[in-house]
């Protein structure tokens, strides 16, 4: 468990803590992430987790690998306060924090190295090591001193061909703590389609492959355990309770999983009561004032949601009704008349918004991205295949954290919101509760 110290700037409680890392996307971050999980977990630890970044896939995997709900850690997204409550809080009763980081180490503004460097967490950096040898050394080197503020606990090398490649490995590095060697090994490898990881409930064997990635670390004998942070206690102030008596129906199945466990816990903690339904399987919403549509994969699911019109006139009776609707990403595709997919195959939506998407192979647009709303400036992300043609004027454009970044435009249809930009909640959580507010 952790300790509580006091210190001459305040209340801190020491918790053991470690930031995965690689020096790229497709390193094997978050199979480590969950195979350490697991491992520590069976230790009897009990270990919180944590994603860097927007991200609604990587949590899925880490969930089921420790048992416990994920959260992002963003601080361009819900800012450095925001970040420092969440790791108070799990430091409050973890034994163990685990952080899988987003991108490469300093990819990004803000980037993983950033998150480590503010909260003095460690960093354990994975190396794909294909096609590597004592260049392993160098790249090794360059993450560690890259930064002269960042703590670094040491490299994984991922994807080792033999006992003799993971040798020359560690013969390369130059006083570089070599925690692991890892063997190429598609049993533990995780599925992957274009937006990322294949969702955790598809994935029949996750569990199989969790374990298999944990097993190599118990057959490298690994025995790691990380230092202890010292976390800064934080004051988390409750919210006011601007959607207290208010129900809100939330899609959820495997169409529409794309959603921010902190927003649906800002949600319940402004006051309002979540219930949940499946666009793919319900024939009505339940019971609500406001209707949330988060993204997910539509374009997975075509013939079904074609096929549930009961949803549709559902859906199309709430908002004759003045009722609020949110929609972003794959909900807001899934409200339009036609939705096609990459083999050019096209069905009928919802058809509230006037407009066709069509999915494309490759990305059409990825970022963080702030937007000024009537209700205020909200942050989140945007990352999708798809292409949007419609006649629809937006109120306003969301602006891109990145120089040279595309805005996403904001629709709005009476209270119908509709975007492809992800929102935060936490950013702004009153103007997030005005969205749903009749």
């Amino acid at each position: 468990m952790s300790i509580e110290i006091t210190t001459t700037d305040g209340h801190h409680l020491l918790c053991p803590a470690l930031l995965i890392s690689a020096a790229a996307s497709g390193q094997g971050k978050t199979t480590v992430t969950a195979a350490l999980a697991r491992l520590y977990t069976e230790e009897g630890k009990k270990v919180r987790v944590f994603k860097t970044g927007p991200d609604f896939l990587d949590p899925m995997i880490l969930e089921q690998a420790c048992g416990l709900p994920v959260y992002q850690l963003d601080l361009w997204m819900g800012g450095s306060t925001h970040c420092r409550q969440l790791l108070y809080s799990a430091a409050c009763d973890a034994d163990l924090i685990l952080i899988e980081g987003v991108m490469g180490l300093f990819d990004g503004t803000a980037s993983s190295a950033d998150l480590a460097a503010l909260f003095g967490i460690p960093v354990l950096a994975i190396i794909d090591v294909t096609g590597l040898a004592q260049t392993f050394g160098a790249i090794a080197y360059g993450l560690a001193y890259y930064r002269k503020d960042l703590p670094f606990a040491g490299v994984i090398a991922n994807r080792v061909a033999s006992a003799g490649h993971g040798d020359m490995l560690a013969e390369s590095l130059k006083g570089i703590p070599y925690i692991a060697a890892l063997p190429r090994d598609n049993a533990c490898e995780l599925p992957s389609r274009h937006l990322g990881l294949v969702q955790a409930e598809e994935i029949a064997d996750l569990d199989t492959r969790i374990n298999a990635a944990k097993q190599h670390f118990l057959h490298a004998g690994f025995d790691y355990q990380p230092a202890p942070v010292a976390f800064e206690a934080v004051e988390a102030l409750a919210p006011a309770a601007f959607l207290q008596g208010m129900r809100i129906a939330v899609a959820r199945d495997s169409a529409f999983a794309f959603v921010y466990r902190a927003n649906l816990e800002l949600l319940s903690e402004l006051g309002a009561e979540l219930c949940y339904f499946s666009p793919l399987q319900d024939v009505c919403l339940p019971e609500a004032d406001s209707l949330y549509l988060p993204g997910g994969y539509p374009e997975l699911h075509l013939d079904a949601l074609a096929n549930n019109t009961a949803m549709h006139d559902a859906i199309k009776a709430h908002q004759q009704q003045g009722k609020p609707i949110v929609a972003e990403c794959g909900g807001m595709l899934y409200l339009l008349e036609t939705l096609s997919d990459k083999e050019g195959r096209s069905q009928n939506m919802v058809g509230l918004l006037a407009g066709h998407a069509m999915m494309q192979e490759h990305l059409a647009n990825l970022g963080m991205h702030s937007v000024e709303l009537p209700e205020g400036e909200i942050r989140g992300h945007t990352y999708h295949h798809s292409t949007l043609d419609t006649g629809l004027i937006p109120i306003v454009t969301s602006k891109s954290a990145r120089k040279r970044g595309r805005g996403e435009a904001i629709y709005r249809q009476n209270r119908l919101h509709a975007s492809y930009l992800h929102m935060y909640f936490p950013s702004n959580p009153e103007a997030s509760a005005r969205l749903f507010m009749p």
